[in-house]
């Protein structure tokens, strides 16, 4: 697999992991569960995505002996799919986490209401 991406896309295990901006010391990742996304047929050979690197690392293991290919190359579509499910589970989890703070608002701000990466 690629070396240095700033996402990771497991398919076995529905997890996106983004590991660049204000995640780049801690990778953050989050399990999508969402059947009917991961379920796509053109997902079907897709064993893990390496993506951020550069268009010509950026690689695709296939689940059979398909030989790894850039994203571009495996025809997948757009990326900004997996980065828009990584950023709404994302706000989520920053909502949780305000909510369960127990400080007053005044202290703790405003709710998250968006998140884009």
């Amino acid at each position: 697999m690629a070396t240095n991406s700033t996402w990771t896309v497991v398919f076995n295990d529905k997890k996106i992991v983004k590991r660049s901006g204000d995640m780049a010391n801690t990778p953050t990742a989050y399990t999508i569960d969402d059947n009917a996304f991961w379920s796509q047929e053109k997902y079907s050979n897709i064993w893990a995505i390496q993506y951020g690197t550069n268009p010509s690392s950026d690689e695709v293991e296939h689940r059979d002996t398909t030989s790894h290919c850039s994203f571009s190359e495996a025809n997948l579509g757009n990326f900004q799919d997996f980065i828009n499910k990584w950023d709404a589970a994302h706000l989520a989890a920053l909502q949780a986490d305000w909510d369960a703070d127990e400080r007053p608002e005044s202290e703790k701000g405003s709710r998250p209401t968006s998140y884009t990466s």
